[in-house]
């Protein structure tokens, strides 16, 4: 893979840290919260093909039958929490960045893995196609595409939230459950 082949596939994988980020963004507003996420973003979409070269095609056939599933389950699971929680706060700007932060424990975790899991399967394929040193490149090309995009996501997502109040973390969490669902249909 050639430089111009591995940041059109940075670009490609980073698309739904970007989506995300600009969810979460209207929650997580603050500059440790989009640290957070976009360093965890980074670093997920930097292992997981990693992880996906050394599973070799066996295993990731058979996973590859059911990652959208997965992906699927564990936005629903955080778009779900985000939208319950923004129907029972009562004030409109003051707790959007409050309890309950997206950026951190298993949200944080579920995210990460949720927009990384594509990763995986590109792992794959970059693994029978680059040597160990080609490989190590292009997964730090990828991680850190994938930072910036979620940085600039939520950047854009923070933005909008206090002229959205709470409907900014509904809207968030129904961005989180579409997306699962584009991921669940293909």
């Amino acid at each position: 893979m050639g430089v111009v082949e591995v940041l059109l596939l940075a670009l490609a994988l980073a698309l739904d840290a970007l989506t995300v980020g600009a969810a979460v963004g209207l929650r997580a507003c603050n500059p440790r919260q989009v640290f957070r996420l976009s360093f965890h973003f980074g670093v997920f979409q930097a292992l997981m093909p990693v992880l996906g070269a050394l599973l070799g095609r066996a295993v990731v056939g058979w996973i590859a039958g059911f990652t959208h599933w997965v992906a699927f389950g564990l936005l629903l699971a955080v778009g779900g929490k985000m939208i319950w929680g923004a129907l029972r706060k009562r004030d409109e700007c003051a707790e959007v960045c409050a309890p309950g932060d997206p950026t951190r424990g298993w949200s944080l975790v579920m995210l990460s893995l949720a927009t990384s899991i594509d990763a995986l399967g590109a792992g794959v394929g970059m693994g029978v196609l680059m040597g160990w040193l080609e490989l190590a490149w292009a997964v730090a090309v990828i991680g850190v595409v994938a930072g910036l995009a979620t940085w600039l996501g939520m950047r854009a997502g923070g933005a909008l939230v206090c002229r959205l109040g709470r409907k900014a973390e509904a809207l968030a969490g129904l961005v989180l459950v579409g997306l699962g669902v584009r991921m669940l249909l293909g």
